[in-house]
């Protein structure tokens, strides 16, 4: 899934990954909005950082959610790419 509108955060369940609790509270989802402050490459840039934290720390702290939230990062890094072409020259 892409980051979330308000619409779809409002009706999807909550999730420790994709849609924590700690964050019910907002107007806005944090997501939602550091993806419309920052460029597509910027934002890529942003997910794949969290893709290596999470991967690098998975066995020592989150175990398996930290994998999913690893993939879920990834998944929207992909995303944005595809959407937008970001990164997506030939060498």
């Amino acid at each position: 899934m892409a980051p979330l509108n308000r619409d779809e955060y409002d009706q999807a369940e909550f999730d420790s990954v994709y849609k924590p609790k700690h964050y019910a509270d907002k107007e806005i989802e944090p997501i939602c909005y550091i993806r419309s402050t920052l460029t597509v490459e910027e934002f890529v840039g942003y997910c794949i950082g969290n893709v290596l934290k999470y991967v690098s720390r998975w066995r020592k702290k989150g175990g398996l959610e930290d994998l999913k939230k690893a993939d879920t990062y990834m998944m929207w890094a992909v995303k944005a790419v595809e959407n937008e072409g970001a990164g997506n020259e030939e060498n």
